[in-house]
């Protein structure tokens, strides 16, 4: 590069020969002017400020080259690049802006070229701005409550791994991350306490990976490790296995000893995807089948995971089109009471006839429409059905309707009861909701004020699966239910195991004394049934007395029966 004149000092015009210069001293930019001859004729304070340390020649071409020897650190645009672009565009008489980074503060330069010959340079120190909005880029990639890498970093911290699996072959994995049993800690303790436990599992999960893993947190509980440069898979199942142990160890938070657990979904670059959104799709498939095989455990991506989530996918279209379309269909069960020998009602059970499945079982859709919240509309619609049809039947017979925790706890299950009853003429006396331990598990208080609500309007309930929870004796004496259910589970056991009558005998006298009726439920064997009778049970259900059958068949059913 050739010499370049000898340097001048940035002149400073004095006020009195230009008036307007105390102004423009005012202003927040700093200004420079300079003549086609290449004369800085005029500089403002902000500039010389700017400026300050710096020598500038009064040519404009060499002006820009005590700037640009400013720029010291390696993150600055190429000195020769920016004084090529300058330079071409002084030629051109085009508009040009770069960046002078000092010491301590970044300057934004312009340069424009005036109408009349010569140009316009401003000057402005950008350094509060470009720290601000570095701070902010910082804190859009991190997670406020701990200090995580949050999913916007992961992605960027994947796409690096995933550009490196392509340029050199190195594998990485992909590890989703699912607290157990997080939400009643949430919900009992309050959300300070599980912002506490979130931290302290954050911290676990910092401690179990190497510096060049990132541990991230995408959502509520979810966590993501990105665990790089892996030789195999026994190192990544190393981790996950490490991962379950860490987390589901004994938490002692603000005082309270919590236990919670993690399941983990993992895949692994190359083999399940090399794009991020198809790794992050089957880590959450390898999650959920976690969650099904028990929680509290990892599973490897397998790709029969996804051929089994497309079918529950579209189980889930149908099941959501299904109401419309009207497949949703009732059977009823009869109860039979022993003393009299008379039928005295029906259990209704919903059934799905899928046009191409045919009749679908409850338990492949019930569990899924629980999960997705169709449970809520399709209890209802059951509910107003059965109401319809027991309207049909003799007027001792009463219908007994299954109510999920899900439509329990919606606010308009009362509302949709005296629906139901006013739409249909059923008296409230001949309904009865069945509950399970379930629906007594959540929220108690807001639990039992519906259930005397339910009392005060006529309708009749009856605590269903008797047995199998944990607490049935606390909720008979928390609520007066109408009914007792025996779980089939104690019927089979009759024939099989000794102490299956002494359980039904000790349930059948509670239920006496409380001033309760007991049904067995799954007798199938007239042996079954002569016990049961013998132990004190007042009512029975089961295939012995009949199958659950269409609504339109129960009249063939009530005529094998004696009327009351």
């Amino acid at each position: 590069m050739r010499p370049h004149p000898q340097p001048a000092i940035l002149p400073r015009r004095d006020a009195a020969r230009d008036p307007l210069l105390p102004y423009l001293d005012a202003v927040r930019q700093g200004l420079l002017m300079i003549d086609r001859t290449g004369l800085v004729v005029m500089a403002n304070a902000p500039a010389r400020q700017l400026l300050a340390g710096l020598t500038v020649t009064l040519r404009v071409q060499a002006a820009a080259i005590p700037l640009l020897r400013a720029l010291r650190d390696g993150t600055a645009p190429s000195r020769r690049a920016v004084l090529r672009n300058l330079r071409h565009a002084l030629a051109r008489r085009q508009p040009a802006m770069f960046e002078v980074r000092r010491r301590d503060h970044t300057v934004q330069v312009e340069v424009r070229p005036r109408a009349e010959d010569g140009w316009v340079v401003t000057l402005e120190d950008v350094s509060t701005r470009k720290a601000t909005e570095a701070r902010a880029d910082a804190m859009a990639r991190r997670d406020p409550l701990t200090g995580l890498p949050n999913r916007l970093l992961l992605r960027e911290r994947l796409a690096e791994a995933l550009a490196r699996l392509a340029r050199t072959g190195e594998c990485c994995a992909l590890l989703l991350i699912d607290l157990d049993r997080f939400k009643p800690v949430n919900d009992t303790l309050g959300h300070p306490v599980g912002d506490a436990l979130l931290e302290t599992v954050a911290d676990r999960l910092r401690s179990t990976v190497r510096p060049t893993d990132t541990v991230a947190r995408i959502g509520g509980d979810e966590f993501v490790i990105l665990q790089a440069g892996i030789r195999d898979a026994s190192g990544t199942q190393a981790l996950a296995r490490r991962v379950v142990d860490l987390i589901g160890r004994t938490y002692m938070v603000e005082g309270h000893l919590l236990t919670i657990g993690a399941s983990v979904g993992v895949a692994l670059a190359p083999e399940d995807g090399t794009d991020a959104d198809k790794l992050l799709k089957n880590a959450d498939l390898a999650l959920y089948r976690a969650k099904l095989d028990g929680r509290s455990t990892y599973r490897f991506f397998e790709p029969e995971m996804d051929a089994r989530m497309q079918t529950r996918r579209k189980l889930e279209l149908d099941m959501r089109q299904a109401l419309a379309r009207r497949e949703f269909q009732l059977h009823f069960q009869p109860q039979l009471q022993l003393a009299s020998g008379t039928l005295i009602g029906c259990e209704a059970l919903i059934r799905w006839r899928h046009p191409e499945r045919g009749l679908v079982s409850p338990l492949d859709f019930i569990p899924l429409a629980e999960e997705i919240g169709l449970i809520v509309p399709i209890g209802e619609w059951v509910l107003r059905q059965a109401c319809r049809d027991a309207m049909t039947w003799p007027d001792h017979m009463s219908v007994a309707v299954n109510v999920s925790p899900a439509q329990f706890k919606s606010d308009r299950l009362v509302e949709t009861i005296i629906s139901a009853l006013a739409g249909s003429g059923l008296p409230a006396r001949r309904l009865e909701v069945e509950i399970t331990e379930g629906v007594l598990l959540q929220e108690n208080e807001k639990t039992l004020q519906t259930l005397h609500r339910l009392r005060e309007l006529g309708v009749r309930v009856s605590m269903d699966d008797f047995g199998t929870g944990y607490s049935s004796l606390s909720y008979l004496r928390s609520f007066p239910f109408d009914k007792i259910k025996i779980d089939r589970s104690f019927v089979k056991d009759l024939t099989s195991k000794p102490d299956g009558e002494a359980i039904i005998r000790a349930i059948a006298g509670l239920g006496k004394s409380l001033g309760m009726t007991t049904v067995a439920e799954g007798v199938e064997t007239a042996e079954q049934m002569q016990r049961i009778r013998l132990e004190g049970c007042t009512d029975v259900q089961g295939y012995l007395i009949s199958k659950p059958v269409p609504a339109e068949d129960l009249r063939q059913v009530f005529a094998g029966f004696p009327q009351a």
